[in-house]
């Protein structure tokens, strides 16, 4: 009787494999947990909120969507924020990406997030591939001591472990999406279509 391998979904860090392939992985499976979490949904699924919380996925996406970009630009290379950011009125304010977040589209919450994630992507695999996970960011302590990119990775990923949590609670709540993975063939859309959007 022959077995079959058992294929893992595409988002799933290896079973065994290089420091880096882990931490990596472990940033992207929860990127992928928390797209999708905030996937197919319009205005008033993304405006949703729980409780006495004033936090949406909304404002969840466009917070993590400024996060991928200034901890990968401002943190790690020193650059200001740029790109969409100036656009959308950027403003170094903890609160602003929740606050304003409802002034976007899914459209255009969807494409910050999206966009986000594949500019991160592409700047963390050439840092890697020139310097590796011990090179310093240019973000110094006030003694001087510069944070490393792999502090910056773990950093992220500290974030996206607290924000998928809230995410989880409020898409519940909109629609009774539940789980920890996504199916196993799942893939982002991106905001839900109606008769205007199809």
């Amino acid at each position: 009787m022959s077995e079959t391998a058992w294929v893992s979904p595409w988002w799933e860090p290896p079973l065994a494999g290089s420091d880096v392939e882990h931490l990596v992985g472990a940033l992207d499976r929860l990127r992928t947990t928390f797209r999708y979490k905030v996937d197919e949904l319009d205005a008033d699924g993304l405006n949703t909120r729980i409780g006495a919380s004033s936090i949406t996925l909304g404002g969840l996406m466009k917070h993590l969507a400024a996060n991928e970009d200034y901890l990968f630009d401002v943190k790690f290379q020193g650059r200001p924020m740029s790109g969409p950011w100036l656009e959308n009125g950027w403003r170094d304010d903890n609160d602003w990406e929740f606050n304003s977040a409802v002034d976007n589209t899914p459209a255009e919450l969807y494409a910050l997030w999206d966009g986000a994630v594949a500019r991160s992507r592409a700047t963390l695999t050439a840092a890697i591939a020139d310097g590796g996970l011990d090179q310093p960011a240019d973000i110094a302590w006030p003694d001087g001591r510069h944070a490393s990119l792999r502090r910056l990775v773990c950093d992220l990923i500290e974030e996206y472990g607290r924000h998928t949590g809230h995410a989880d609670l409020i898409r519940e709540a909109v629609d009774g999406r539940v789980g920890e993975d996504p199916p196993h063939d799942w893939k982002p859309v991106g905001p839900k279509r109606t008769a205007t959007t199809t």
